[in-house]
């Protein structure tokens, strides 16, 4: 009976609820979505795609495994970002275990086309993993051959290898890029992998067992293995043995980072959406209850206890939230697959990461918003469910009532609680920590401006409508009922106030912290040129044999991981190093700078003279001693190592160089280096900063978006609210457009005033966020992005006012 009267209750109040219904719709879509790419993140799985065609594959052991604790053994696996590679003298241990029928051995070695892609090109004999090459047209026999489908067969292509560039005859087709066994072996020889093989591929499947005892046999008695337990710890093996779908984790190295990327950034959204959530929800059930607090009122007047009138809104609620989750939970579905298309496509996520579809995403978003809109009708339904009996009708028809100490007291908190945040982000320098906590602490400034909100409007707009009191017309009108209904507007100053302190402070951050690295890296790069973008040793000593240049410093960008931390990496080589960066340095000296030791970013904590153990890109642990100490960690990487320590793990060890050659003409430099098909002028990437910024910005915007939403409903609800308040405009005299006009004016005070505190909410905290991640307080914010974002909000603001209003204008007044 209680349902039905709340179900009731609902079809007759349908217009009030529509705007909680959108927002819980949205809210249940956006959950789903961030559900999805932590679902896929959890149990997706790389599925094998060259090494498919063998039953067995040996190769080097993906991840990189960490001793946290030697006293209770505690151990630690990470994912590597590069291929770890492995003794070719493994092939002939493989050859001699009973029960092997076939050993397949693949060298890989990077390649740049001429379009300038980079690939892998392979030695012929691994082209058994796609195909049987005794149906192929040709082999490629000589040195200057290669079997590829990139380029008609009888053409010459021009290829840049770590060896240098070469032109080499096209003599088959076949999908991939593969050379001549002995060309391949020359190139991995170059690329650093002298004696090493990226894979081995074993026939048939029965053998698996005894090839993995065979292996394990070999590496513990030949000692040519390397340990791959990071520190000096027992070492574990460094090759494995995968069959089924466990090739494809050793063939995709990158599948597992990508993994674990989907799972924080799903994670970390999804908590921010459903904070955000929960106020929009509140905002839009808040202005839902004080349209009806006339009808709650009266119940309360004849009787009904204020826990019954807490129920009933709670019963409305939960019927709308469950009839907005389910389909919102499936408009998830396809926004979490559009977000992952996207996430795709800018090579955040590679293909070989399925997305995950199953039921959990739905159902934890249907269970989350459900759960949000009850604790918003909660918050919502106290104030009118612990009014008196004889004072609920009285305070009800009352604007200016006062709106409970709880309340102002909880919106302290959340103030207080946001500048304890921002003082704690003024201490963080890692984006790992900073990124969840910048948009945390721009909530707690955006709750506390809702829950203070009644208080901020009667303050503010008395303020804002000084100037509108001497006015006539519809803006004098627009500022007397500011003033006389300021509670009105305090319920939409809220969501207002949340979307432009998200969308500021997920925009400048993103901005501070990119503007700040590439500031230091033209601060840093005092290097005449920059020449790339793929640079093999041979073009680097031509350039250094050019008449002229003083020193050329080759640049590599990886990523390295410690135990508990990750770190950005550059690898330079160190002759003239002083001639082509500046790095800042504050302690120590970059001449140190060898194999064994390590330069660092004030920024990690470490100091000169410390010992720093990790695992470089493919999981090979390293113990270095920290010889310098530099301020430049955004622009060029939060370690600088020796460039040919990077070059031996990394996939593709051909990055820039940067040329300092003072009085040189740019001819004589492009001409040393055009046989590569290297360009004067290339760009100096920062470190991880130019997809992850373009992710956080498609990822974040789904949160700005909701808000946005919120926004809408919220000032539409109030207007459709207006209805009589309209309708008295018209019987006086007022016309369509001048009630129009006066709506507006009274928008855009509300959005002035709300841009105000969104702004300063937004630059608190990335004032502090600056502070923490660069290390001086001042935020990159360009003037336009920041008008764009006041903009959008009035503009929003604007439409939301407009069409509700028309809609009730058309009628002629007093029908």
């Amino acid at each position: 009976m209680r349902v039905r009267y709340a179900s009731s209750s609902l079809r007759q109040r349908k217009g009030a609820f529509a705007g909680t219904f959108a927002a819980l719709l949205c809210a249940a879509a956006l959950v789903c979505a961030c559900g999805m790419l932590m679902d896929t993140g959890l149990r997706s799985t790389a599925k094998p795609q060259r090494y498919a065609g063998a039953p067995v594959i040996v190769a080097g052991d993906p991840a990189s495994h960490f001793l946290k604790d030697l006293d209770k053994d505690k151990r630690k696996t990470k994912p590597n970002t590069s291929r770890r590679w492995i003794p070719a003298a493994l092939a002939d241990v493989v050859r001699d275990v009973p029960g092997v029928e076939r050993v397949v051995v693949e060298r890989a070695a990077p390649v740049v086309l001429p379009d300038g892609e980079r690939v892998d090109g392979y030695g012929w004999e691994s082209a058994a993993l796609l195909l049987d090459p005794s149906e192929s047209d040709a082999a490629p026999a000589a040195r200057d051959e290669v079997v590829t489908d990139r380029a008609p067969v009888g053409e010459r292509v021009r290829l840049v290898t770590s060896a240098g560039a070469a032109t080499y005859a096209v003599v088959g087709s076949a999908p991939g890029l593969y050379f001549a066994e002995t060309e391949a072996e020359r190139l991995a020889d170059a690329a650093g992998r002298s004696g090493q093989v990226s894979a081995i591929a074993v026939w048939p499947e029965s053998a698996a067992s005894a090839v993995e005892k065979a292996v394990r046999r070999s590496e513990s008695t030949s000692g040519s293995s390397r340990p791959t337990t990071v520190g000096p710890y027992e070492p574990v093996e460094s090759a494995v043995v995968a069959t089924g779908d466990e090739r494809g984790a050793v063939e995709f190295p990158t599948a597992a980072s990508a993994r674990a990327k989907l799972v924080s950034m799903g994670g970390a959204l999804g908590g921010t959406s459903l904070i955000v959530a929960i106020l929009a929800v509140a905002g839009t059930l808040a202005l839902a209850v004080r349209q009806r607090e006339r009808e709650l009122a009266v119940l309360r007047a004849v009787g009904a206890t204020p826990r019954q009138l807490r129920r009933l809104v709670g019963r409305e609620t939960l019927l709308v939230a469950t009839a907005a989750a389910v389909p919102g939970a499936l408009l998830g579905l396809l926004l979490g697959r559009f977000l992952y298309g996207r996430f795709v496509a800018l090579g955040a996520v590679p293909e070989t990461v399925p997305l995950v579809v199953g039921p959990f995403p739905v159902l934890a978003a249907v269970a989350a918003t459900v759960s949000a809109a009850w604790v918003a009708a909660w918050f919502s339904s106290r104030r009118i469910s612990g009014l008196r009996p004889v004072a609920a009708l009285g305070e009800a028809s009352d604007e200016k009532r006062s709106r409970g100490r709880l309340r102002a007291i909880v919106g302290l908190v959340f103030a207080a609680g946001g500048v304890v945040l921002a003082l704690v982000l003024t201490k963080v320098s890692t984006d790992a920590a900073a990124g969840p906590l910048a948009p945390l602490t721009a909530l707690m400034g955006a709750a506390a401006v809702t829950l203070l909100a009644p208080l901020i409007a009667r303050v503010g707009l008395a303020l804002m409508t000084l100037p509108m009191r001497p006015l006539r017309g519809s803006v004098g009108l627009a500022g007397m009922n500011l003033r006389a209904a300021s509670g009105r507007t305090a319920g939409i100053l809220g969501p207002l106030t949340l979307m432009g302190a998200l969308a500021g402070t997920l925009l400048f951050a993103q901005t501070t912290l990119q503007g700040a690295a590439e500031q230091e890296v033209r601060e840093g790069t005092v290097a005449d040129r920059v020449i790339g973008p793929a640079v093999p040793d041979d073009a680097a000593r031509a350039l250094r044999e050019t008449p002229g240049v003083a020193a050329v410093t080759e640049v590599l960008r990886t990523r390295v991981r410690a135990v508990n931390t990750p770190y950005t990496v550059q690898g330079v080589t160190t002759d003239g190093l002083s001639d082509t960066l500046d790095l800042t340095v504050t302690a120590g000296s970059l001449d140190d700078l060898v194999e064994d030791t390590v330069a660092a970013s004030e920024g990690t904590g470490l100091a000169v003279g410390d010992d720093l153990s990790v695992a470089m890109a493919d999981g090979y642990p390293v113990t270095l001693k920290v010889v310098a100490l530099y301020e430049r960690g955004l622009g060029f990487g939060e370690l600088t190592m020796a460039h040919a320590l990077v070059a031996q793990h990394v996939d593709d060890p051909l990055g820039v160089a940067l040329v300092s050659a003072p009085g040189v003409p740019d001819t004589q430099l492009q001409q040393a280096v055009a046989p590569y098909g290297l360009t004067l002028g290339a760009a100096v990437d920062t470190p991880d900063t130019t997809n992850d910024s373009t992710v956080n910005y498609i990822a974040l915007a789904a949160i700005v978006g909701f808000a946005a939403i919120s926004l809408v409903n919220s000032v539409a609800m109030t207007v459709t609210g207006r209805s009589r308040d309209l309708e008295l405009l018209r019987l006086a005299g007022g016309t369509r457009r001048q009630v129009l006009r006066t709506l507006r004016w009274e928008t855009l005070a509300a959005v002035m005033l709300a841009i105000v505190l969104a702004f300063a909410i937004a630059a608190t905290t990335v004032t502090a966020y600056a502070a923490g991640m660069t290390g001086t307080p001042t935020p990159y914010v360009p003037p336009a992005l920041a008008v764009a974002v006041a903009g959008s909000i009035a503009v929003l603001a604007l439409i939301a006012t407009s069409l509700p209003a028309r809609a009730l204008l058309r009628p002629p007044p007093g029908r």
